[in-house]
């Protein structure tokens, strides 16, 4: 039911995004006016849906425990959280290697006989990369270790999208641990905010 509800979110943040690009290019005002009334009707369907899971969460002691735990990592806030709890359940449960690759961040190597070929990621669960992609971006510039670690990336000449997404890997086996551990994350003074 979470699940069902989230991905609702989803779609609507999809709508409403595809809408402002739209509105952009009308000039009739009847067009214009439509358009904000359609924006104002996402708008409350989207809070009544944040209404809605926030109450799922509240009423499961268990649930809210996992979003304390989610949200104690720096770069993980509030939406991103109740998106993992509902689109990957078992994040807490899982080996290392399980949760990377349940996620689609696990590398998959190449090759063939004597062929060895550049690594990449597959499978997975897409919507949990696309949630993770914005806290990355946020660890990987305020989280020191994580911003070493992008760094060192960076340095050795590894494209911006493969360091993204070992940041990426990097927070979501962190979510499975500490979940597994059930305990909170000790934070960072150097993130300012965690508010994705």
């Amino acid at each position: 039911m979470l699940a069902e509800l989230v991905n609702a979110r989803d779609g609507l943040v999809h709508d409403r995004t595809a809408l402002k690009k739209r509105e952009k290019n009308l000039t009739l005002a009847i067009l214009k006016r439509h358009c904000k009334q359609r924006l104002d009707q996402i708008a409350r369907h989207i809070e009544a849906l944040d209404a809605e899971i926030a109450g799922i969460i509240a009423a499961d002691p268990a649930l809210v425990r996992r979003h304390q735990i989610l949200t104690s990592i720096d770069g993980v806030g509030v939406l991103t959280a109740k998106q993992l709890i509902a689109n990957m359940p078992e994040l807490g449960s899982l080996e290392i290697k399980q949760a990377a690759s349940l996620a689609g961040l696990e590398p998959v190597a190449r090759q063939s006989g004597q062929r060895t070929g550049k690594s990449f990621i597959r499978g997975g669960r897409a919507n949990v990369r696309q949630v993770l992609y914005m806290p990355a971006l946020v660890a990987a510039r305020f989280i020191p270790e994580l911003n070493a670690k992008y760094r060192q990336l960076i340095e050795t000449g590894k494209p911006a999208k493969i360091a993204i997404t070992t940041v990426m890997r990097k927070l979501i086996v962190t979510a499975n641990a500490l979940l597994k551990a059930d305990r909170l994350r000790v934070k960072s003074l150097a993130c300012p905010s965690r508010i994705l």
